[in-house]
């Protein structure tokens, strides 16, 4: 089906005018016409053309509200154009060629008088397989360490604080991988879902989990540093708590500057700080930890660019570079430990 173009009128084929010349309805209906006509005349019509012009160039995109304010912009000059959604999300305009120099004056000068707003719209809620993938490395490290397929499995990857400090830096990563018991595994694999699955509107995880999973080795050798002695743990939950303080200064980042009140726009860390205590908390917690972990993720959440952030960016090939990485991170910190 051909786009649909806006345009500030209708143009009326010569036939018809010719059909009308010929049929002139009485005198009352064309009073009646008249009359419709001056009111439905500041409303701008669409016009569906068969055939659209071969080019056309991105005037800008935005949100829906954007676009359609700079819709009705073009219309007033009589500039045909054409509105149309992205695969990432927001709304583009178009025009042809010979029409952007003089849309994007006019554009210019409606945005002078009127800023744009920073707009964080709502997301619908749905379930993405991307975490799967992810949860795969604490999965299988803490299977095969149950299963005892792995000889010392346990013993060289769990995150000594004395050993750590004394040159053993690969534990900080490989504890991450082990759990206690099947119910720590099974209360890491269900948060980190849920926190990876809302991170996963954003940016493709493969992009953000390698910092992560360092980010979260940082904070296991910050723990190490802190302690010092006779201190051990283990377990996925450094990483989940990573995850939600990224999340946390994503959505952070995405709020509008205006809001009904400054303190709305620190929401998403207030909320994201009180769910990492609620969880944090308990007995035999890794406190310190968590803490850690949620402090490194916080500057993970830097990291990306606000641009990629707002629209959402879909997975590209580049992708499969970070995924590997992720995955070669504890394939080489298991390989020291194991050696």
């Amino acid at each position: 089906m051909a786009p649909r173009y806006m345009s500030p009128m209708i143009r009326r084929r010569p036939s018809e005018e010719k059909t009308q010349t010929n049929n002139e309805p009485p005198q009352d209906a064309r009073t009646l016409q008249s009359a419709s006509a001056q009111q439905n005349a500041s409303a701008p019509q669409i016009e569906e053309i068969s055939e659209p012009p071969e080019e056309s160039i991105l005037l800008a995109s935005g949100t829906y509200r954007q676009i359609r304010d700079y819709s009705l912009v073009l219309l007033s000059q009589g500039v045909i154009h054409r509105l149309e959604r992205s695969s990432e999300g927001p709304f583009e305009i178009y025009v042809t060629p010979e029409n952007e120099a003089k849309s994007r004056y006019q554009l210019k000068l409606y945005i002078k008088e009127n800023p744009p707003r920073e707009e964080n719209p709502p997301i619908p809620l749905s379930f993405s397989l991307q975490p799967l993938w992810v949860l795969l490395v604490p999965v299988i490290c803490t299977f095969a360490d149950f299963g005892n397929f792995v000889e010392r499995m346990h013993l060289q990857g769990l995150a000594d604080a004395d050993k750590i400090l004394r040159g053993e830096w690969w534990r900080t990563i490989t504890a991450i991988t082990l759990h206690g018991d099947a119910r720590h595994l099974a209360g890491n694999l269900v948060t980190g879902y849920i926190v990876l699955n809302l991170m996963a509107y954003r940016i493709p995880l493969a992009r953000m989990v390698p910092f992560l999973a360092i980010g979260s080795a940082l904070a296991n050798l910050a723990v190490a540093a802190t302690v010092q002695t006779d201190y051990r743990a283990l377990g996925f939950s450094s990483f989940v708590f990573a995850s939600i303080g990224s999340l946390a200064v994503i959505e952070f980042r995405l709020m509008p500057h205006e809001t009904h009140g400054m303190l709305r726009r620190f929401a998403p860390l207030c909320g994201a700080l009180s769910l990492a205590v609620f969880l944090g908390l308990g007995e035999n917690a890794d406190i310190l930890g968590h803490f850690y972990g949620f402090f490194v993720g916080c500057l993970c959440g830097i990291i990306p660019k606000k641009k990629m952030l707002r629209w959402g960016t879909p997975t590209t090939l580049p992708d499969l570079f970070w995924a590997a990485l992720y995955f070669g991170i504890f394939a080489f910190g298991w390989k020291m430990a194991l050696l």
